[in-house]
């Protein structure tokens, strides 16, 4: 055995002394494991103080004990003659191989001497010990356990599913509360951070329980656990959330603030009830992660100019558009933080305050008692505001009132569900605000959409001929618009795949953008209702950078690929 922990400080002074943990969290740690009587890094890993990563890097330096990673794992098994599998199980160790009479293994605890005492008496080998991370031992042992498993044996009694009409609320209540099902919930979130996950989808299907992960603006399937434990995961989400877990028939919606890898995370809890069950989704706010700065979300330095102009205007309509998911309200906030400042008065309304801005007022929109959009805008004009921000403009009373107030001395912002810039003007328009109204106080338009960025770690380069191959489904005119833009021997690249991008070809997200500016020539086409391909024309030969366009740029730049760009955005 090669463990040397005891030639080392406490690994909570090591803690201490590296800034990972203050004191007082060290003192409520301490406080916790009076009670529980478990080891201090499990619990600094379930209350969030510490990420895994963080751990077992220090873990490694206080045992003096090499890290291990799955990839390194055998394919195979090792074979263990007079070791019982669940004692592998129970004390989370993977046999990795035996040489010259030596027994190498990965373990989440190399300090579980009695353990690693136990294998060599059982073995009569010595066993030389490496650290691992729990989950990924854990996987593979079950990896083995499947593998080993006849066909004929799938699909019995273990993982039948209880009808919900079998389980009273206390026994959901009982399932939930189990250690395992707290881990294994806890578990989810964390890697979902970890691995910058925007939503956690957890679907009920007739054989299946699928978990996928939302990882900038794409869903990936991730390890999901056996049907039978819908139930007990699903009630723990309610529980956490403060939702109702006798209530199956109906949707529900929740909120889950935790603190998970040392960072404060906002969690907005949808339940649905489906043919198969509940099906729940978690859409992840992380405060320290969003960009309030507006020169950081991949704006073109004339697009950004051109918007910085527009938000210092001291009244008018700026909308945002774009479908749910491309960034809008990120950009709504980067615009209120450029203007945020004590001789202004700022009042948002939005369905729901994702994040909190400070110095500006912000109204949590509640239908059910009649705090709607149409009526908390009523009341914010009585406020005296400088700026309102709408979160949304759903219906024609809510446009009537933002265009109102935009023509009395406000500056406001909203956002709309449209696919351009131009489509914002007819969509006002049809919901029946005046022409004339509309044409006096609207400043501009800005579409947007978020395309995912490619790896920097592992992109290749395509030859310039092959990049219209790449993208098989681009028109005639939009090819010879892209040709104009891949001048010059600028090198276009394609999503390969590495460890760091975890195989995808991406990493991270920036906005590509559509900014309508409302001049003369555009009033004129409002007042005769112009359709949104004419206004989008006129807009073009004035100069606007359509989103295909700008996207062009990027794909230029290096920042994303073709094939990501006619992803997002439509045939012009």
């Amino acid at each position: 055995m090669e463990v040397q922990a005891g030639e080392h400080k406490p690994l909570e002074d090591l803690l201490l002394g590296r800034g990972r943990i203050s004191s007082d969290d060290l003192r409520k740690v301490r406080l916790l494991q009076q009670e529980r009587g478990e080891r201090i890094e499990r619990l600094l890993l379930d209350l969030g103080f510490i990420s895994e990563d963080d751990l077992i890097g220090l873990l490694s330096e206080h045992l003096g004990v090499p890290v291990i990673g799955r990839k390194e794992f055998p394919q195979a098994p090792v074979a263990l003659q007079g070791v019982n599998p669940q004692f592998l199980k129970h004390a989370k160790i993977l046999p990795l191989e035996i040489q010259d009479g030596t027994l190498s293994v990965a373990m989440a605890d190399p300090a579980d001497l009695y353990s690693l005492e136990s294998l060599e008496v059982a073995t009569g080998l010595a066993v030389k010990p490496r650290l691992g991370r729990e989950k990924e031992i854990l996987a593979a042992l079950e990896g083995y356990d499947a593998a080993a498993q006849p066909a004929a044996e799938e699909g019995d009694g273990t993982l039948a599913y209880i009808g919900d009409d079998e389980e009273d609320v206390n026994h959901l209540r009982d399932l939930a509360s189990e250690a395992p099902v707290i881990r294994l919930v806890n578990l989810l979130i964390n890697r979902a951070v970890e691995q910058r996950a925007s939503d956690i989808h957890i679907e009920p299907f007739e054989n299946e329980l699928k978990i996928r992960y939302r990882i900038d603006g794409v869903l990936h399937d991730i390890d999901s656990p056996p049907r039978r434990q819908q139930a007990a995961i699903v009630s723990r989400v309610k529980i956490m959330a403060k939702l109702n877990i006798a209530e199956r028939r109906l949707p529900q919606d929740g909120r889950i603030k935790l603190r998970t890898m040392g960072k404060e995370i906002d969690l907005r809890v949808s339940t649905l009830p489906t043919l198969y069950g509940e099906s729940v989704v978690m859409r992840i706010l992380d405060r320290s992660s969003i960009v309030l700065d507006l020169e950081q979300l991949g704006f073109p330095q004339d697009t950004l100019a051109q918007l910085e102009h527009l938000i210092l205007r001291p009244y008018g309509m700026i909308l945002v558009t774009g479908p749910t998911g491309s960034g809008k309200t990120t950009t709504l906030y980067g615009a209120l933080e450029k203007i945020n400042s004590p001789d202004k008065k700022i009042i948002t309304i939005e369905d729901p305050v994702e994040y909190q801005v400070s110095g500006v007022n912000q109204i949590h929109v509640k239908p059910q008692i009649g705090l709607t959009f149409a009526n908390g805008l009523r009341s914010i004009v009585r406020q005296d505001p400088d700026v309102i921000m709408v979160g949304e403009i759903r219906d024609p009373e809510t446009a009537e009132i933002a265009v109102q107030a935009a023509l009395t001395g406000h500056l406001v912002f909203s956002t709309l569900h449209t696919n351009d810039a131009a489509g914002a003007v007819s969509r006002l328009l049809e919901m029946g605000v005046e022409d004339y109204l509309l044409a006096s106080s609207l400043l501009g338009v800005l579409a947007q959409r978020l395309v995912r960025k490619v790896c920097t770690k592992c992109r290749e380069p395509v030859p310039q001929g092959e990049a219209f191959f790449a993208a098989g489904d681009m028109t005639t005119a939009a090819a010879e618009r892209f040709s104009h833009v891949a001048v010059n021997g600028a090198p276009i690249y394609r999503a390969a795949g590495c460890e760091e991008c975890s195989g995808t070809g991406y990493r991270g997200r920036s906005g590509i953008y559509e900014l309508l500016l409302v001049n003369e020539s555009i009033r004129e086409l409002i007042l005769k209702h112009a359709s949104a391909d004419v206004i989008k024309a006129a807009a073009v030969a004035k100069g606007m950078r359509t989103l295909r366009d700008d996207g062009w740029l990027k794909v230029r730049e290096g920042v994303t690929t073709v094939a990501e760009v006619l992803r997002v955005t439509q045939d012009e």
